[in-house]
Order: C-alpha cells, then structure tokens, then sequence
C-alpha cells in the first residue's frame, strides 16, 4: 500500500516538473517579450508626438496595432495637458490666483476628447484627424492589459494569487512636447 502511495506521488511530481513547471516558464517568458512590446511601442509613440508637436489618428492607429501584436488586450489612457497662454485668467477647472509670475497653468483633455478629435468618436463631423500641440505641451499615455494571459492563468489556477482586477503588463510614458506642431 505504501508503494502505491509513493508511486502515486512520484508520478505527480514528475508530471509537475516535466509538463507544468516548463509551460509556466514559457508563458512567462511570453508575457516578459508583451512587456517589452508595450514598453518600446509606448515609448515611440510619445516621443514621436513629443518631437512632432502634433498626434494624427494614423499615428494612433500604428500605436495600437503595435500593441495588437502581442496578442492581448489594452486599455490606452490619453491625457494632453495643454499650457495655457494666459495664467492670470480665472479658469473653471483651476484657480490661478496663487500663480507666481513665471508658473505655468495646464488644463488636461482625456482619451475621449482626444479620440473625438482624431475622428474615432461618435461625432466625427467636427474631427480634423490631426491634433496640434505647442512647446511646452506634456502627452502622457498608460497602457495595461485588459485580458488574462495564459501566464496569468496558470499562477490564477496553481498558486490563487492574481485576482481579476490584476494585470502584469503595463507601460506609462510621458514628456514635454519641444516643438509646435504644425
């Protein structure tokens, strides 16, 4: 009887080791080459916009097929903070009394505003395709999966720890546009 229980669990450990252990090595490793993916296409796609000085939905549109290609599902958060001219003036947003001379005021627009803009809204009439920034502008974009990789699912599944709400690939870039678009 004590032969049958250690075969029995010598069985499982090998199946362990030789099956289990390398496909989670793997699927690591896929999501290690997403990781990079997401970080080189996010980091391009600001710095082009940075020296540009402009963002166009074709530029959008190459940035998230960059992301398609890993495979997995993105959610892109936009954010544009454009400077504003005019400090001294009272804004809704912001009180910008307590600026000191030589401060600069920002007011941001989100992803829907600017995908309103580039013509991916529900509203395209009024869209340029073709958003223009100025120097001294600051684009930012963050990027997490939305979807569970098979990495995710193994560990989910061997060592209950990733919720849900847990995502492991992510990428955030940010910078000050240095040239007006035109």
């Amino acid at each position: 009887m004590d032969d049958i229980l250690t075969s029995i669990i010598g069985i499982v450990i090998s199946f362990i080791l030789m099956f289990i252990f390398p496909l989670m090595t793997i699927a690591d490793r896929g999501d290690d080459v997403s990781q990079l993916t997401v970080n080189v296409a996010t980091n391009e796609f600001v710095n082009d916009v940075r020296v540009l000085g402009y963002l166009t939905s074709d530029m959008y549109t190459k940035f998230i097929k960059d992301l398609g290609t890993t495979g997995n599902r993105y959610n892109v958060q936009l954010e544009i903070k454009i400077k504003d001219e005019n400090p001294a003036r009272k804004t809704v947003e912001a009180d910008s009394s307590h600026l000191k001379p030589g401060e600069n005021a920002y007011y941001s627009i989100y992803t829907s505003q600017i995908l309103d803009q580039l013509g991916f809204g529900q509203d395209n009439s009024n869209s340029s395709g073709k958003i223009i920034l100025k120097e001294g502008d600051i684009f930012s974009v963050n990027v997490n999966n939305v979807n569970m990789t098979i990495s995710q699912q193994l560990k989910n599944f061997f060592y209950r720890v990733i919720g849900k709400d847990t995502y492991v690939i992510a990428s955030s870039h940010s910078g000050q546009v240095i040239a007006t678009g035109r």
